[in-house]
C-alpha cells in the first residue's frame, strides 16, 4: 500500500513538475533567426509572428535577420544553439533544396533541427517587361524555340528557389534558355523592365505587378492564388502538371523539449490564422498555409526528393 501511495506521489510530482515547466515557458526573450535580409516575405512574416507569440506568451519575441549562404548561415545558427526553445528558425524552402544542392553542409536538417509548422506559401511570378513582346506564356515558349540559347531568364541567384523554378520550366517545356544569376531581385527586375531579360520567376514581383513596370505572364502553383485570381497557372496556360510553390516554416534545434514543441505549434498555428496576419501576407503574394509535425516533416523530405532529381538532372552542385 505504501508502495502505491508513494508511486501516486511520485507521477503527481511529475506531473506537477511537466507542468510547471510548461507555464515557465519562456521566462526570456525568445529569438527567431531569419537566414535573410531584412524586408523579404521571410523577414515579415517572422516579424508578425514574433509580434502575436509575445502577445500570447507574455513575453519579447525578436527577430534576428543573419543572411548568407542561401540561408546557411542562420540556420546553421540555430542548429548548433541549445534546444531550450529561445532560439527559432524561419526558414524556406531553401532548407529543403540545401541538402541537395550544396556538397557540404555543417548541420543536418533531420538530426540537429526539428520542424514546427510551415506557414507561408507563395507562388513564383512569371514575368517579364511591361513592354516585352510576350503577351503570354505560350508566345515565350514559342520564342525559345524559335532561337534556341538566345533567350535569357534571370534569378535571384545559383540554386535560390527562382533559378530552379526556370529550371524545371525549362525542363518541361522542352526549350533552351541562358540563366543570367543576379543579386537579388531588385537589379534582375531593372533588366526585364528595360527587356535587357527576357524573362524571370519571382515571387517577390507583385508590387512591380501592380505598379504597372512589369507584366504577369502566369504564377508557378498549380491552382490559381486566392490573392491574385486573375493571373493563370503556368500548367493552365501552357504545361500541365507544372506545380511549383515558395514556402516557409519554422524550426528548432533538435532537443527542444516536446512540451515547448507543441506550446509553440499551437502559437504559431494560432498566429497565422489570425486575419490581419493573413491580410498583410496577401499584400505581398503569399497566402497562410500551417501545417504542422509529421504533416510537415513528410513535406519537406517530399520537396528534397522533388528537387534533388532536378538538381541532378541539370549536374548542379555548390560549394558552401
Amino acid at each position: 500500500m505504501k508502495r502505491f501511495a508513494s508511486a501516486i506521489a511520485l507521477c503527481a510530482a511529475i506531473i506537477t513538475g511537466t507542468a510547471q515547466a510548461e507555464s515557465a515557458y519562456p521566462d526570456h526573450t525568445v529569438r527567431i533567426v531569419v537566414p535573410f535580409p531584412p524586408g523579404g516575405i521571410t523577414d515579415v512574416a517572422g516579424r508578425l509572428l514574433a509580434d502575436k507569440l509575445g502577445q500570447k506568451f507574455n513575453q519579447s519575441f525578436i527577430v534576428d535577420n543573419r543572411p548568407g549562404a542561401g540561408s546557411i548561415i542562420g540556420s546553421d545558427i540555430v542548429a548548433k544553439a541549445p534546444g531550450d526553445g529561445y532560439t527559432l528558425l524561419m526558414g524556406s524552402i531553401a532548407n529543403a533544396i540545401i541538402p541537395v544542392l550544396y556538397n557540404k553542409v555543417p548541420y543536418d536538417l533531420h538530426k540537429d533541427l526539428t520542424p514546427l509548422c510551415q506557414v507561408v506559401s507563395v507562388p513564383n511570378f512569371l514575368v517579364v517587361g511591361a513592354t516585352s513582346p510576350y503577351k503570354s506564356v505560350d508566345d515565350l515558349i514559342k520564342a525559345a524555340k524559335t532561337s534556341p540559347g538566345k533567350l535569357t531568364f534571370a534569378s535571384t541567384g545559383v540554386g535560390a528557389s527562382p533559378h530552379l523554378t526556370s529550371e524545371m520550366f525549362k525542363a518541361m517545356a522542352g526549350i533552351d534558355v541562358v540563366h543570367v544569376p543576379y543579386k537579388g531581385s531588385g537589379p534582375a527586375q531593372l533588366d526585364l523592365m528595360a527587356n535587357r531579360i527576357a524573362y524571370m520567376f519571382d515571387n517577390g514581383a507583385l508590387g512591380q505587378v501592380k505598379g504597372g513596370k512589369l507584366r504577369a505572364l502566369a504564377i508557378s502553383s498549380g491552382t490559381r492564388s486566392p490573392v491574385t485570381p486573375d493571373i493563370p497557372t503556368v500548367a493552365e496556360a501552357a504545361i500541365p502538371g507544372f506545380d511549383i510553390t515558395s514556402w516557409y516554416g519554422l524550426w528548432v534545434p533538435k532537443a527542444t523539449p516536446e512540451p515547448v514543441v507543441a506550446q509553440l505549434r499551437t502559437g504559431i498555428a494560432e498566429a497565422f490564422a489570425d486575419p490581419g496576419v493573413q491580410e498583410k501576407l496577401a499584400g505581398l503574394g503569399a497566402e497562410t498555409k500551417v501545417r504542422c509535425g509529421p504533416d510537415y516533416a513528410a513535406f519537406i523530405d517530399s520537396e528534397t526528393e522533388k528537387w534533388g532529381e532536378l538538381i541532378k538532372k541539370i549536374g548542379l552542385k555548390l560549394e558552401y
